[in-house]
Order: structure tokens, then C-alpha cells, then sequence
């Protein structure tokens, strides 16, 4: 990321996708003094990113862990970005849009005509390939992804994906800038979910076929894990953190890419997601958010 290095600084990074994990991706971008453009599809959207944001520097700050004074130029360098257009500057792209291989694929299909041929591209995906998602751009041996959990301004760990094109200087390129973020790199390689969800991921789905097949009611479940397992969220809450979508489509690609039974999506989880109920985004998942306090719906 160096001058000497023959690759140009990163200074300016695009985010697309200002959800929850784009926002907390600009958010620990800005304040490690990078230049940020957010995008999403509407200015709505956007501002809403901007607003969480803000939000969340705030309580930052009433803590003590950063200033206000740092808070203040941290918001200053996040600028919004309603067009891809807009982004063509960018020395950085990361995509942060929806766990939908077809929506990111579009996106990058609009995105690299506009951008500058030595920008380099990731995506946050926590579960699609990276090879499958570069070979739809025109720099797969500059593009990678780096995967930030949630919520992404707590969260130490960033994953490191690469792809089979994926070249040494873009790997080097992505090291440096999450450490430069403060946070700390495990590397992956580029099988269905990676590291942490397939892990993360068929457990919580063991915790949903626990609750359907009655052995434990959802506080029974998320008592036992916090209590018995020394789990700071029961599996059940933290699904619903998580987004019970999400944790479907990663169950999905992880069925489908490995081929194995064991990762067969709860039927459970299948009718969560149908009837909307995809938790805390929607106000219903596992728990009813309601009212004052959290209410388990089973």
C-alpha cells in the first residue's frame, strides 16, 4: 500500500451498500483517516447508512474511546454517493450490497467500466465464491474479498479471500489496509462461507432443528449456549442479529457448494424467512422486539 511498493496509496474507498455492513465498514474506514463515498441504491438508503453512523460515533464518543474532535473529521471524510458514477476515483472499491450472487454480480458488471484500471476491487461477501465473482469483472487478479464481521466497528477480525487469479500485490495491497484499520487478518481460502460462518453458521442452524424438533424452548436454547458454552449471545438471539435471510442464503450456499446433508437449512429457518420474519431488521424473528423488552415467538 506504500508508494514504494509500485502500487499507488489507497486513499479514497468506495462502499457499496449502505446497510449494516456497509456503514460499519465506512465507519471504520473514515476513522483510520481513509476518504469514503457510500452508495446504495437510493439517497434514502444512504442517509439512513449516515445517520447509523453517526449514531454509533456518538456513543463512541460519550465513552471516551474516541474524541469528539476525532468523531467531528471521522464524519467529514464520508461523503454520499448516490451513483456509481460517482465512485470512479475510488483507489478502493468494497462491495457490501445484499447475500445475493446476482445482485453483486450486476453490480460489478455497471461498476468497472467507470472505474480507474488500477483500482482495486473486493467484495464483503461471508459466503459466495471469489473466484465466480472476479471472473465477472474486467481485474480479477485485482480483486478479493475481505470479509468484516458484525458489527463491523466492535469486530477485530477481518477475513482475507482470495481468489485463484487473485495476484500477490492485491493480497499484500488488502493486508496492510485492514491493519492500518486496527483490526486483525485471518486468512481463507475460497470455499463456501470460509472460515468463521462455516463454523458460525451450521451451529446456529443446529440450534433452529433444536427448537423444531422441541427439544429446547428459544430461551431454554440461548441460555444453555451463554451459560453452558460461555457464549456472549445465545445462538437463537444472535441469528436474529445476524438476519435470519442471511442465515439462510449462507446455509444455502453451503448445501449447495459442499453437497453434504449436514448442511441442510432448517425447515424452521425456511418459514422464519417466508413469512418475513427475518428478526431485529424486521422487529420479528426468534424473539418479538416489539415491545420493551425481547419476547420469544415459539
Amino acid at each position: 500500500m506504500t508508494e514504494q511498493s509500485g502500487e499507488p496509496a489507497i486513499r479514497t474507498i468506495g462502499v457499496i451498500g449502505a446497510g449494516q455492513m456497509g456503514s460499519g465498514i465506512a465507519h471504520v474506514c473514515a476513522a483510520a483517516g481513509y476518504n469514503i463515498k457510500l452508495n446504495d441504491v437510493s439517497l434514502e438508503r444512504i442517509e439512513s447508512g449516515l445517520a447509523t453512523i453517526n449514531g454509533n460515533m456518538a456513543r463512541q464518543a460519550a465513552s471516551g474511546r474516541i474524541s469528539e474532535e476525532e468523531r467531528q473529521a471521522a464524519l467529514a471524510r464520508i461523503s454520499s454517493a448516490p451513483t456509481l458514477a460517482e465512485l470512479a476515483d475510488c483507489d478502493l472499491i468494497i462491495e457490501s450490497a445484499t447475500e445475493d450472487e446476482a445482485v453483486k454480480r450486476q453490480i460489478f458488471k455497471e461498476l468497472c467500466p467507470l472505474l480507474k484500471p488500477d483500482a482495486l476491487l473486493a467484495t464483503n461477501t461471508s459466503s459466495i465464491s471469489i473466484t465466480r465473482l472476479a471472473a465477472t469483472t474486467d481485474r480479477p487478479e485485482r480483486f478479493l474479498g475481505i470479509h468484516f464481521m458484525n458489527p463491523v466497528p466492535v469486530m477485530e477480525l477481518v477475513e482475507l479471500v482470495r481468489g485463484i487469479a487473485t495476484e500477490d500485490s492485491t493480497f499484500e495491497q488488502a493486508r496492510d489496509f485492514v491493519a492500518k484499520l486496527g483490526r486483525t487478518s485471518a486468512v481463507a481460502e475460497d470455499f463456501p462461507a470460509f472460515m468463521v460462518n462455516r463454523i458460525l453458521l451450521p451451529m446456529i442452524n443446529e440450534a433452529i432443528y433444536v427448537l423444531y424438533e422441541g427439544v429446547g424452548s428459544v430461551e431454554a436454547i440461548d441460555t444453555a449456549m451463554k451459560l453452558g458454552a460461555r457464549h456472549p449471545m445465545g445462538p437463537l438471539e444472535l441469528a436474529d442479529f445476524i438476519g435470519l435471510d442471511t442465515c439462510l442464503s449462507v446455509m444455502q450456499v453451503l448445501y449447495e457448494g459442499l453437497a453434504d446433508s449436514k448442511y441442510r437449512p432448517c425447515p424452521l429457518l425456511v418459514k422464519y424467512v417466508e413469512a418475513g420474519w427475518l428478526g431485529r431488521k424486521t422487529q420479528r424473528g426468534f424473539y418479538d422486539y416489539r415491545g420493551e423488552k425481547p419476547v420469544p415467538t415459539r
